[in-house]
């Protein structure tokens, strides 16, 4: 019983007096000074290689701007991951805990677990392949995974992707096998506009035309005269003229809109109007047909 009493008030002695606290404080202590310190260097690392990329841009080889942005967060993001892992093996080391033994266990567990990594490794070396193959950048305008918008972020695991509408998406780079980049070469504005058969067709090119020799002094983003193609198709109640118009990347949608607009504002002002839904009815009296206007709820209804 005496034994067992001593060992309890060596314990307690222990627990209570200094020695213990002054060795967890200054533990306590380089831990903090560790995070801190591994913070400041990514900080710090990050301003480096903001600083190297901004003064390339003077030098004699240039890489372009989506080139670089991605480049540059991908070096980044590795700083981070190695400063950020040299701070943990520093943290264990001085808990104590013995990193060389916790290094060869992770080695043959990583055997153990590296079949079902594979969708890991998969991603990884995907992603690689991605950057040095310039497949696409950030700021590029994309569709790919059944996910369509702007690039914001490539990373050794993960492609992060905003919609127009505002949503992030993040998609495994394993998963991305087919990309269509729209921000690598211009886009091009395709335009169908109906004209009925009413109007005189001749007439109706040629207001097309002299809308769209003015365009591109209106809209930058139409960088040439569109081409009227002439009639596309020929529909129950009217005929199609194609117009068609190179632009900027990733606006081809916002080019059509453009055109669209002047084109129709111009031919309500000549007189030509687009063309409604109509029905042709037969009378049983009449040999002739006549051709009526639909009437407004069936309009409603188609």
């Amino acid at each position: 019983m005496q034994s067992v009493n001593k060992e309890v008030a060596t314990a307690w002695d222990f627990l209570t007096g200094p020695e213990l606290w002054i060795k967890l404080g200054g533990s306590a202590l380089k831990i903090i000074i560790i995070m801190i310190l591994a913070s400041i260097l990514i900080k710090v690392s990050k301003k480096i290689i903001d600083h190297l990329f901004h003064n390339h841009k003077k030098g004699p080889l240039r890489i372009s701007e989506r080139r670089e942005s991605t480049i540059k967060k991908l070096i980044q993001n590795i700083i981070t991951y190695v400063v950020y892992f040299t701070a943990f093996t520093m943290v264990l080391d001085t808990l104590t805990i013995k990193v060389g033994p916790l290094l060869a266990g992770a080695g043959v567990a990583g055997l153990a677990i590296g079949f079902g990594a594979q969708s890991l490794v998969k991603d990884v070396i995907s992603g690689f392949f991605i950057i040095f193959e310039d497949q696409f950048g950030v700021g590029d305008y994309v569709s790919t995974s059944g996910v369509e918008g702007t690039v914001e972020e490539i990373g050794l695991r993960t492609t992060k992707i905003q919609s127009w509408t505002g949503e992030l998406n993040v998609i495994p780079n394993g998963n991305i096998d087919q990309v269509t980049n729209y921000s690598i070469y211009n886009g091009r504005a395709v335009v169908d506009v109906n004209i009925p058969y009413e109007s005189n067709m001749a007439k109706a090119e040629q207001v097309i035309d002299e809308v769209v020799k003015g365009l591109p002094d209106k809209y930058e983003e139409i960088l040439s005269v569109p081409e009227v193609i002439g009639v596309q198709t020929l529909e129950v109640s009217h005929y199609v003229v194609r117009v068609i118009a190179d632009t900027l990347p990733v606006y081809q949608w916002a080019g059509a809109r453009m055109i669209r607009k002047e084109i129709q504002e111009r031919l309500y002002s000549e007189g030509i109007e687009i063309p409604s839904p109509r029905l042709v009815m037969y009378s049983r009296s009449d040999e002739k047909a006549k051709v009526e206007p639909v009437p407004e709820p069936l309009r409603g209804r188609e």
